[in-house]
């Protein structure tokens, strides 16, 4: 088994582990977590022994092959397929021993027998099929690593790091660059694999699906929670609200000894007492107080105004130049709507979301948008879009020159970019901060549909939470292809699949899709056709008690923002009058009459508060029930 024991870890002056303990036995698959920066690639080097730990033990069974998946992206001249099988060294060194031997029949029967020993006769079958899983045409395998983009480079890492015969396989973001297909894909292979597996993943739902055991790195430790993420999500509330308990009677002690020590600290007979207190104060256990809200509170507004349809697409034909990719694409989107694309790898996903964006034109036919049309489109390379060179406040006051400090400040908080952090230029943000300035500033300009293009890559856990829970709560319409299972479930009422060379509605669930696309690949490799799973009553109805009760809550959010906006006008009020009854000078016999006023204002203020609450919570109640 592998033994981390006191392990500490210092990059700086920070300290990334500090004393932890890690056991993990052969076989298992786990999954680390943990905010950015809190140290999991760093422990993966460490594992690799690319780091060295400053302090504390770590065993790893010296037979133990290893394999990584590298995140670099390699530039080389090599194909697609020959870049995969240099991931069996041992392979490639009984290849270079084969083509070295002349004359000796002996040692050359030897090294075929190895050659059978390693499946090397099956090594090519085998890294074809990790190009096709991973989403690469057969016409891919013979093209050479540079003519791949970043993104398809890190796939090919992915496939080497699988075709590596190893023992423990670590798997930092391998669906990060992936669409659906391939994450479903990857899936399957890894609860197949029979060795150990650690990988880093803000995937909750892929995590779910391979996963026995989660590892956080939580204050420079690692907690352990059997289970999958979803089971962890739960033992880490319980443990929380313990902890929580548990702080609040320690301050409380806290509390009292501070009292105790300030009292008598100066006192001759008690000093003795008091400085026990000191020193039983400092000795006391910190217990943090639990962070269980997300850094994250985001909403997205929209446009106050509205058009119904917001865009149409009328048997459009897309493509580019002479190539058609799919044909009489008709598309009708309404205000509230939300709408999931799903479709094979290739299949014209990309080039659809183009033409509803308006950057590719129909070949045929018509796109039309609303009067009140408004586009917010975070598209997969929307990262590059970004001035490296400006902070993320200059970004947003390019947008709006009026905007004030302040509100530019207030607004990217809410994001996580705190303080001077929205003021530094954005050349050395992580991946993760620059999707997440790239919604934010998509966010500011208060579109009413949103397209969105795989827009978890780079996101953690806790951003992509806060980006569906928002999600959620927008009034306008979606439209998202992602490979983020989670958030589509959440966020999506009906779906479009795009394949064969069309669009058209899918009545199934993800799960029926993926059915869907096993036997669309089997029946493509006939030349057949698969067939779309039945459409059902119940599924209808869902989607229609959907759009119905979006219907219902538009009103109620109205009337509840405009009762928040009432509670907190009255709140203030309240506290002016309270102020001015504060004044001494108010209760003299001459302000008499002002000071009657002033009682009977607070009394009619305090009553429309009330009023004002308890009809918020009126309000309230039948949202609650309208999402129960």
């Amino acid at each position: 088994m592998i033994a981390l024991e006191g392990v500490s870890l210092q990059r700086g002056s920070k300290f990334l582990l500090q004393e932890a303990d890690l056991s993990i036995f052969p076989g298992q698959k786990l999954g680390m977590i943990g905010a950015n920066g809190s140290g999991k690639s760093s422990l993966f080097k460490l594992l690799l022994k690319q780091l060295h730990a400053d302090a504390g033990r770590l065993d790893i069974p010296a037979q133990w092959r290893l394999s990584h998946m590298a995140q670099e992206v390699t530039d080389v001249e090599r194909s697609a397929l020959d870049y995969i099988l240099d991931g069996d060294t041992h392979l490639r060194e009984l290849e270079r021993a084969i083509a070295a031997v002349e004359d000796d029949g002996e040692k050359l029967a030897t090294l075929y027998g190895d050659l059978e020993q390693a499946d090397g006769y099956t090594a090519n079958a085998r890294a074809a099929q990790l190009l096709d899983g991973l989403g690469f045409a057969i016409s891919d395998h013979q093209r050479p690593v540079t003519d791949f983009s970043g993104g398809w480079r890190i796939r090919l890492n992915l496939a080497q790091a699988l075709m590596s015969p190893s023992d423990l396989l670590l798997l930092d973001e391998p669906t990060n660059h992936l669409d659906l297909d391939a994450t479903l894909w990857l899936e399957q292979w890894l609860q197949a694999y029979d060795g150990t597996l650690l990988i880093i993943s803000h995937d909750r739902d892929f995590l779910d699906n391979v996963v026995g055991r989660i590892v956080s790195i939580e204050s420079g430790k690692l907690i352990s929670y059997s289970g999958n993420y979803s089971s962890y999500e739960r033992q880490r509330a319980e443990r929380l609200a313990q902890q929580q308990a548990a702080f609040a009677k320690q301050q409380e002690k806290v509390a009292h000894l501070e009292s105790y020590i300030r009292r008598f600290r100066a006192k001759a007979t008690k000093a003795k007492q008091a400085q026990s207190r000191v020193k039983q104060l400092e000795r006391m256990e910190a217990i943090a107080p639990a962070h269980v809200d997300s850094p994250f509170t985001f909403t997205l507004p929209t446009y106050e105004k509205v058009s119904d349809p917001l865009l149409v697409l009328r048997d459009v034909d897309v493509g580019y130049g002479d190539k058609k990719i799919l044909s009489g694409v008709n598309v009708n989107v309404a205000p509230g709507q939300r709408i999931g694309l799903l479709g094979p790898n290739g299949a014209g996903k990309s080039s659809l979301i183009k033409t509803i964006a308006g950057n590719l034109p129909p070949m045929t036919g018509e796109r039309v948008t609303g009067e009140h049309f408004r586009l917010g489109y975070f598209a997969q390379h929307q990262l590059e879009a970004l001035d490296m060179s400006a902070s993320a406040a200059l970004h947003i006051q390019r947008l709006s020159p009026k905007a004030s400090e302040q509100q530019i400040r207030n607004f990217l908080g809410s994001y996580d970019f705190r303080g001077d952090r929205a003021f530094e230029t954005i050349a050395h943000f992580s991946g993760g901060e620059k999707a997440r300035l790239a919604l934010a500033l998509i966010a500011w300009q208060e579109p009413n549909v949103l397209l969105l293009d795989e827009p978890t890559n780079h996101l953690d856990l806790e951003m992509r939470q806060a980006l569906t829970m928002a999600l959620q709560d927008y009034e306008g319409a979606v439209i998202v292809v992602s490979h983020d299972r989670h958030l589509l479930r959440n966020t999506v009422d009906e779906w479009v699949l795009v394949a064969e060379g069309v669009a058209r509605e899918f009545d199934g669930t993800l799960e029926e899709y993926h059915v869907w696309l096993l036997e669309h690949k089997r029946a493509s490799a006939t030349g057949q056709t698969a067939a779309q799973p039945e459409a059902t009553a119940s599924r209808k109805n869902k989607r229609q008690d959907a759009a119905a009760q979006r219907e219902q809550r538009k009103p109620l959010m109205k009337n509840l923002k405009k009762l928040e906006t009432q509670v907190e006008k009255l709140t203030g009020q309240v506290a002016q009058v309270e102020a001015d009854l504060a004044d001494t000078a108010l209760y003299e016999e001459e302000n008499k009459a002002r000071l009657q006023a002033l009682l009977l204002k607070q009394s009619q203020l305090q009553q429309q508060l009330s009023d004002a609450e308890e009809k918020w919570l009126e309000v309230q109640d039948q949202l609650d029930q309208l999402n129960s």
